[in-house]
């Protein structure tokens, strides 16, 4: 069982600067090294206060120069605002200074505030993502790429700095969309998923979902698909402490939603107005919900979603909103020392048992 840190880098108000942010965030990437976490990963938004993240490459090739073991991934791209050159070119320059330590996590996007600032039209995402798609594969593998797609064209060209890895970095593929995860089953990708801000009733039928994708594309999602579950969860004995994490879990969904839908409101052109939707959960729910509470509480919810969707990866969701970086430092360190040995130590049993 892996775990990584899911860094969203998000800026709540004012009172955060944008330097602090990421200086939050890399002084999280520092802590979840320290603390055994496999895996950083980065988002990528543009133009608001949802995420500060521009450029998930360019955090992890500063990231690889702070951090020895620690893999880092960016979760994710999002390949429709890209010139694929350009992409793989950074793409083979990342796996390089990183020494072989990149997880590339691609996907189409969905805020269409950003393709209209990017000169691109969001319905034909998928079909720029499918042929990114075929163009990174070759890009990345052979001495010489040539594509000519609808959307995109590459006269033969070949990539200067090759990737470290062999034959490439993985690949990880998040999508709500079964046909374009059913793609990433055939051709042997990793999955990304999530269950958002909902209950163990969610995470079963994520797992149903995932079943369908993996028997329809010829495979079995246990023996030969890879996926992750994005997760927000969160270990205190301070009620307190838990309530202003899940606070800022909302606030992160409100914001995701609003942009998605089209509805955000903003009285300077950037800080995206937090305005409670009808679908919120309260939160109640939320604590019913997610994996919150005492350590052996966290600790047992994890296992028990850990026992119904069988993943292979988790990463936490842990930068969200304006959390206070002292307590998440602590937070991740906490992850460390006894939740994430526990987890491990319990499915290992598991394992051994089903075997």
């Amino acid at each position: 069982m892996e775990f990584g840190v899911f860094i969203l880098a998000q800026q709540r108000g004012y009172h955060q600067s944008s330097q602090q942010v990421i200086q939050n965030s890399i002084e999280q990437t520092v802590a979840a090294e320290q603390a055994g976490f496999d895996t950083a990963w980065y988002a990528e938004h543009h133009f608001n206060n949802y995420s500060l993240s521009p450029s998930p490459l360019m955090m992890i090739a500063h990231m690889a120069a702070k951090t020895q073991r620690i893999r880092l991934g960016s979760a994710v791209c999002i390949l429709p605002l890209y010139h694929p050159a350009r992409f793989l070119a950074e793409v083979g320059f990342v796996d390089t200074v990183s020494h072989g330590r990149l997880e590339l996590g691609i996907g189409s996007g969905y805020q269409e505030f950003e393709f209209e600032r990017f000169g691109v039209k969001i319905e034909e995402s998928g079909a720029i993502y499918n042929e990114f798609l075929d163009i990174i594969p070759k890009g990345l593998t052979q001495k010489i790429v040539e594509y000519q797609g609808k959307y995109l064209k590459l006269p033969p060209s070949s990539i200067a700095v090759r990737p470290v890895q062999s034959p490439m970095p993985p690949l990880w593929i998040t999508s709500g969309n079964p046909v374009t995860l059913g793609r990433g089953v055939r051709e042997g990708h990793n999955l990304f998923v999530t269950a958002l801000l909902n209950g163990t009733d969610a995470v079963s039928s994520l797992r149903e979902r995932l079943e369908k994708v993996a028997q329809d594309n010829g495979a079995d999602l246990d023996d030969d698909v890879k996926f992750g579950f994005l997760r927000c969860a969160f270990a205190s004995d301070k009620q307190s402490e838990i309530d202003a994490y899940l606070d800022n879990a909302r606030f992160q969904r409100r914001i995701s939603e609003s942009l998605k839908f089209r509805r955000a409101q903003s009285d300077d052109g950037y800080m995206v107005k937090e305005v409670p939707s009808p679908t919120d959960p309260t939160m109640d729910q939320l604590r019913a919900n997610l994996p919150v509470g005492s350590v052996n509480q966290v600790i047992d919810r994890m296992l028990e979603e850990i026992s119904i969707l069988r993943p292979k990866h988790i990463a936490l969701q842990t930068q969200l909103g304006d959390c206070d970086q002292k307590t998440m430092l602590r937070q991740i360190e906490l992850w460390g020392e006894k939740i994430i040995p526990a987890i491990r130590k319990e499915v290992e049993s598991m394992s051994a048992a089903a075997a």
